[in-house]
């Protein structure tokens, strides 16, 4: 496996930075953007080094937030505006796509 580079750290957390508010990502999406084999490593980026981005518009394909953070990142999502149903995000509706 390739190391990830700073880059590629850089330009996640330069995507991540940009979803705008009422809008979401997927991890996989943001891997895509970046030329990243797996989402895993959006998710190692976002563990190391998010404190200062808007974690919680990220979030796995099903659109259910990780049962560690679903209170929190519901309710900031909430705040802005995202379509959510029975905990699940509408990806439909919500999901934002990078340029």
């Amino acid at each position: 496996m390739a190391a990830t580079t700073d880059e590629q750290i850089e330009e996640v957390r330069r995507l991540v930075a940009s979803i705008p508010s009422g809008c979401v990502a997927t991890y996989g999406d943001i891997a895509d953007a970046v030329g990243l084999s797996s989402p895993r490593t959006v998710g190692w980026i976002m563990r190391i080094d998010s404190s200062d981005l808007p974690w919680h518009r990220v979030l796995g394909a099903s659109g259910k937030p990780a049962a560690h953070l679903a209170h929190r990142q519901i309710a900031k999502l909430e705040l802005e505006g995202v379509p959510i149903k029975d905990g699940r995000i509408d990806m439909a509706r919500a999901r934002h796509t990078f340029p």
